[in-house]
């Protein structure tokens, strides 16, 4: 049997009062969602099935930027997008521009299972959610406390380049190592505060936002999508690793402080290779991170390098 192994994280990002003041909330849901997930491992379940219950968990948490607590966008509502992919024949599903949907990883792997098309968007995806019967909610029911009165603050206060400017990144992924050596990687994101209508992030790009194959790793991008997309992060690391002989840790690295060591803005990625080792890097403030092996006790960081 292959070694056990998940890793999550809950975005690469700059330090607020909010994230001190609710910092152990954050690493509850960190630590609820590798348990769930690694016990879905531990009784042979499938890696796309230990990725995506994490990230649904991280879904549901108001704290995270992800489903309910997505950030609010320049005209105040919510978009969502995600995506998930299975490194055993690469199969991937991904959704964009996304509302309604409770829990859009799902209506990814819906995506990935039931669809020809990889990435569906806007009306299109809100309409072949209802068709497959996934849990829909109110607009409401995703606009937390929280994010609405950081909109309200900073609407009428903010320059028009200031808002541009505003980071409030959140973004979940999760990748896992089941009992038969698959890999599969998932991500999911509310976007970024006061960004354009319309705006599609990494988290909804296969090779971007995670990305995941056998041969190589299962990977998830976080921090700026642009910065994200810009570098292909997800799929450059898995080249780096097939093509180039690169450890898990080496390539996440080079990506991260190499390739990107100019990069004005926040990066991080979090990876796992068939052998069950995982590679972590970022170059921001903070990346909130959790893992559980076969033979590791689950571990969490948030501040630390």
């Amino acid at each position: 049997m292959s070694k056990l192994a998940i890793a999550i994280h809950g975005g690469a990002r700059q330090d607020s009062e909010f994230i001190r003041n609710n910092l152990n909330g954050y690493k509850e849901a960190l630590r609820e969602a590798t348990e769930i997930s690694f016990t879905l491992l531990k009784r042979g379940k499938p890696a796309l099935d230990a990725v995506e219950a994490a990230i649904n968990y991280l879904e549901d948490c108001v704290l995270y930027n992800a489903g309910r607590g997505s950030a609010i966008n320049s005209v105040g509502t919510v978009e969502m997008d995600a995506s998930i992919m299975d490194g055993k024949d690469l199969r991937c599903g991904s959704v964009a521009m996304l509302r309604f949907v409770k829990n859009p990883v799902t209506l990814a792997r819906h995506i990935l299972e039931d669809s020809h098309h990889i990435l569906l968007g806007g009306e299109g995806a809100i309409e072949y959610a209802k068709h497959k019967g996934v849990v829909m909610e109110h607009e409401s029911y995703f606009v937390v406390p929280h994010q609405y009165d950081l909109f309200m603050k900073r609407r009428d206060q903010l320059s028009k380049k200031e808002k541009e400017e505003l980071k409030n990144h959140g973004t979940v992924g999760a990748i896992a190592l089941d009992s038969k050596g698959n890999l599969a990687a998932a991500t999911s994101t509310g976007g970024t505060s006061f960004n354009k209508q319309g705006r599609i992030g990494d988290a909804a790009m296969i090779g971007v936002g995670c990305f995941a194959s056998n041969k190589s790793c299962g990977v998830c991008a976080t921090g700026d999508g642009e910065l994200n997309i810009r570098s292909i992060a997800a799929g450059y690391v898995s080249m780096l690793m097939e093509e180039k002989g690169m450890s898990v840790q080496e390539a996440c690295d080079y990506v991260i402080h190499v390739k990107n060591k100019n990069a004005k803005g926040d990066m991080g990625l979090i990876a796992i290779d068939p052998s069950g080792n995982i590679g972590m890097s970022h170059n921001s403030v903070l990346m909130h991170r959790a893992w559980m092996t076969s033979d590791q006790d689950f571990t969490q960081k948030v501040y630390e390098k």
